[in-house]
């Protein structure tokens, strides 16, 4: 990033026949937003300018060309798509996918070239946008592949309420219990680990790991992974310092109110962690795809084709994200930094009982 730049966010456009356009207007109606970053939208000055018709928005953009382009101050957009796309609002189409994809590649291009600093992405289809090029089943595994460097990513959904990590991701639930490995777990709570201190200034973080069967297995009569992989592997990573604890039913352990306790809750699958988090927090809560060296986060809901150019779509989600990713992004900043130039090693002259401190000595 240029220091003398604000953080550039970089912005997908989604799925062109669900509320990307109308969540990315609604949340930069407000001119306060342009204060804190320059908004780069991947998507079509053409198929934006369909949606601000449509829903009747008042917003002005800057259609960008080449990135010298690009303004602070003002709505940017690039342009990813053929002008012969045709917008079918409240549809799934082979179309719509295809755009969400090509906004996708130009989005990473960009990030790899320094141009934008972070990524935020609208909702896409994950049935329509399949093709020979994305093989995935989200954003996450997606995301890892392009972005990762060989690194394994998590995702995590947040508020201020709550922090949710997954440990299996996009997975049918039948394959869950053979996914759920020693070695899934270990790299799990160290990645979430890691997100909590670098990426949300948290010095000891505390981790609750949920059990994958009811009543957390009843010491095997409903199931014995939670006494022979989780139970476990909770007991190494204590012993390598990391502060986490379980494994907790997740009925008694939101229902009583302990979640309240702990910094960050790893869920054994995607709708254990999903389920409480939307209960909690559906209108500002934030999908954050820890472990890459990028920052990426989304609103953390769909494409909600039952709504698309109603004019009814809440941004909230959309317009935390944006400030999740920046936070991450300055936190990150912060902590490399703090790293980069440690305080040097103090010696001390023990040659009786004064103890005196010699800063002279060399490291």
């Amino acid at each position: 990033m240029n220091d003398k730049r604000k953080i550039r966010v970089g912005i997908t456009q989604g799925d062109i026949n669900g509320i990307g356009y109308e969540i990315i207007f609604r949340t930069f109606e407000n001119s306060e937003m342009f204060e804190i970053c320059t908004p780069v939208v991947y998507g079509s000055p053409k198929l934006a300018a369909y949606h601000r018709k449509a829903l009747e928005i008042d917003i002005t953009y800057n259609a960008v060309v080449n990135p010298s382009d690009i303004q602070d101050g003002k709505l940017n957009i690039i342009n990813c798509n053929s002008d012969n796309i045709i917008i079918e609002l409240g549809t799934a189409t082979k179309e719509s996918g295809e755009a969400a994809y090509q906004a996708l590649e130009r989005a990473i291009k960009d990030y790899q070239e320094g141009i934008i600093d972070l990524l935020v992405t609208a909702p896409i289809n994950k049935n329509t946008i399949q093709s020979d090029d994305f093989k995935f089943p989200g954003h996450t595994e997606y995301l890892q592949e392009r972005l990762g460097g060989g690194d394994k990513s998590l995702m995590i959904l947040c508020s201020d309420e709550v922090r949710f990590a997954i440990a299996t991701s996009h997975l049918p639930l039948r394959d869950v219990p053979e996914a759920i490995t020693p070695e899934l777990l270990e790299e799990k709570i160290t990645i979430f680990d890691h997100s909590l201190k670098e990426d949300f200034n948290i010095d000891a973080p505390k981790i609750a790991v949920l059990s994958l069967n009811p009543h957390s297995g009843d010491n095997g009569l409903l199931g014995k992974e939670e006494i022979e992989t989780i139970i476990p592997t909770i007991n190494k990573m204590s012993r390598e310092g990391i502060l986490c604890y379980g494994p907790f039913g997740v009925d008694g352990f939101m229902g009583s109110g302990k979640y309240k306790a702990f910094d960050g809750i790893l869920a054994m699958y995607h709708d254990q962690g999903l389920t409480p988090m939307k209960l909690l927090a559906m209108s500002n809560g934030v999908n954050f795809t820890a472990g890459l060296q990028a920052v990426r986060t989304s609103p953390a809901h769909g494409v909600a084709y039952d709504i698309a150019g109603k004019g009814c779509a809440d941004e909230n989600s959309f317009r935390q994200a944006i400030y999740t990713g920046i936070d991450i992004f300055r936190n990150r900043l912060q902590y490399n930094e703090a790293r980069r130039r440690p305080l040097r090693k103090l010696y001390f002259e023990k040659r009786d009982d004064s103890n005196r401190l010699n800063l002279q000595a060399e490291e």
